[in-house]
């Protein structure tokens, strides 16, 4: 069976507006009802990234959060939002982008994410991963992303936005083993959003953040929401929207590597706005491209080896099985 994405043109984040936007594109899928049943805990994974750029369109809207919140209370669910900031806190970041407001007008918990060792299906080191227990845990996740151009991933979507599910530290942690190995990391981004398997993502297009991403860029007008239950699908039907080739997204090439989604977009149910009407010719990307390891100092990478020793050397029988 084809995996479904769901497509909408639109071109607002007016409240009313934004959430006849939502019941068209997740008609499709089922509605919310269809995900969420009463009682169930749901997490809500917006791209937090900082809050120092409100302007730049660099992190998921409020409103969408807020719409999509309410859309879980209506379904029955139990909404709460979390992320694992690599610094600062969440509610931090949080109340800088707007959100601590919506959360507490909806009665809607905050929380840290703690980490926890999880057998995978990835081979080698990629077989156990340390993710968050608070996403693992709940009964379903939501995720949230951005549409942005990244100067060492080139786009990053939904696959990237579940890297927040990875504890800070971790975060870390991986940017500097992987070193300038950008095919590994992409990899253990696939493995993490394989294993988190988020049952539906809702991709915020309507302005994107492009260029020097996933901050340093500027707003880019889109006009597109995006939904669907396969967050490998939705990212491969979003690159062709934005005019760039699969093969040089690396999560988008790793994903077709492991067989989680096709090169091919027939293999894709699309339904909605046809991409046609919805792709662009000037997305930019960015003009300089950044090692994974960012350059890390040998001070931090001694900080690092001690992260190693601590949480990646651990006998099995303390990871959590799937």
């Amino acid at each position: 069976m084809k995996p479904t994405v769901s497509l909408l043109h639109t071109s607002s984040y007016e409240i009313a507006s934004l959430m006849q936007a939502l019941e068209a594109v997740l008609e499709p899928l089922g509605g919310m009802s269809s995900i969420v049943k009463a009682g169930d805990r749901v997490l809500l994974k917006p791209n937090l990234l900082t809050g120092s750029r409100p302007t730049k369109e660099c992190t998921t809207r409020p409103e969408l959060v807020y719409c999509v919140a309410k859309m879980v209370q209506e379904a029955g669910g139990k909404p709460f939002l979390g992320d694992s900031p690599a610094f600062g806190s969440v509610k931090g970041i949080a109340k800088a982008n707007g959100l601590l407001p919506l959360a507490e007008e909806l009665g809607i918990p905050i929380v840290e994410f703690h980490g926890k060792r999880y057998e995978t299906q990835g081979s080698g080191e990629l077989h156990n991963l340390r993710l968050s227990k608070e996403a693992m845990d709940a009964d379903v996740v939501i995720n949230l992303p951005k549409v942005k151009s990244h100067m060492q991933l080139t786009l990053t979507l939904g696959v990237k936005n579940l890297f927040g599910c990875v504890p800070g530290k971790m975060k870390a942690w991986w940017h500097m083993e992987a070193g300038k190995d950008v095919e590994r990391f992409a990899q253990m981004l696939v493995e993490t959003a394989r294993t988190i398997n988020p049952e539906l993502t809702i991709l915020d297009g309507i302005i994107g953040h492009e260029g020097n991403g996933p901050s340093g860029g500027e707003p880019k007008n889109l006009g597109v929401l995006a939904a669907s239950c396969d967050v490998f699908a939705l990212d491969r039907v979003m690159v062709d929207i934005l005019g760039v080739k699969p093969q040089d997204v690396p999560t988008v090439a790793a994903a077709m590597r492991s067989g989680l989604c096709s090169k091919d977009l027939d293999a894709i149910a699309v339904i909605g706005t046809p991409i046609s009407q919805l792709q662009v010719s000037d997305w930019k990307l960015p003009t300089t491209m950044l090692a994974i390891d960012f350059g890390m100092p040998r001070v931090l990478r001694s900080t690092f080896k001690h992260l190693y020793i601590k949480f990646i050397k651990e006998p099995l029988s303390n990871y959590a099985r799937i």
